[in-house]
């Protein structure tokens, strides 16, 4: 499923956003599975954050897997597409560029505290202009001081821009499954190993291992948040045992996937 700017219901409250004066505004918006929006960018900063439901958001840059509690700081200007993994209960900030200089300058994956989370439920009822002294002014305030703390997650997959190496890797995104090993690849491809380890350093900071598991952790968010089993996730990913996987998974996330996924069922 896609919207267009002609398709879409939400164009004009979205508009508004856009348009406000207003340091911080907040939108909600929800969406159905498998809901697609296209590349587009936004003039002001955007916080991209999920009650419910798994966004995967794609840039020039890379990759972004965002669960709930978690959510995407996103640069002005930065031109992005998304997609839905199950239903989506989407809570964006959009924040002036001169209301937040000392924030992050590309894209990020970050934790999303108990705080912010109700800061940011509470930001869907302000409607601007709000008088400096009211408590929605100071709520905008305080929701702009935790923006500044924003711890960043491990939730991005950096693309490489050689051609040889980013077939490389479409084709792991496509087989999370393949254990070829680098050797493999390099026979495949007609290029030496060493420079393939050399371009992916370059390229994406990570090691070809590094990378494919990155990608597969990734893949695995997906899958869970479809609702797919432990076992089932293991098995598509290359996986010897679901008990790999979940020592995997906890090793890099510091959680079991069920503690991962686990959000408050408060009503928006």
């Amino acid at each position: 499923m896609r919207h267009t700017p002609e398709t879409t219901p939400h164009t004009q409250a979205l508009a508004q956003v856009e348009n406000s004066a207003a340091p911080v505004t907040c939108r909600a918006t929800d969406y159905p599975a498998g809901w697609v929006i296209p590349p587009h960018a936004h003039g002001k900063h955007q916080l991209l954050h999920a009650l419910q439901g798994v966004m995967v958001v794609h840039a020039d840059a890379g990759q972004w897997t965002v669960p709930p509690s978690r959510g995407l700081w996103m640069p002005a200007g930065m031109t992005h597409s998304l997609r839905c993994i199950g239903e989506v209960q989407m809570r964006s900030l959009f924040v002036q560029r001169d209301a937040a200089p000392q924030l992050f300058g590309s894209c990020q994956v970050v934790g999303v505290s108990a705080l912010l989370r109700e800061l940011i439920r509470a930001a869907v009822d302000v409607q601007p202009p709000s008088p400096p002294d009211s408590r929605d002014a100071r709520l905008l305030r305080l929701l702009l001081d935790e923006l500044h703390a924003l711890p960043v997650l491990p939730l991005h997959l950096p693309m490489p821009t050689d051609p040889r190496v980013l077939a490389i890797c479409r084709r792991l995104q496509l087989r999370p499954d393949d254990t070829s090993t680098l050797a493999d690849w390099a026979a495949q491809a007609a290029i030496d190993a060493k420079t393939i380890q050399r371009l992916f350093a370059a390229q994406t900071g990570m090691t070809f291992g590094r990378w494919r598991q990155q990608a597969r952790l990734l893949r695995a968010l997906e899958l869970l948040a479809g609702g797919d089993k432990v076992i089932d996730v293991a098995l598509a990913l290359g996986y010897d045992s679901p008990s790999a996987f979940a020592t995997m998974f906890r090793k890099h996330f510091g959680q079991t996937p069920s503690q991962f996924f686990e959000m408050r069922t408060q009503p928006a």
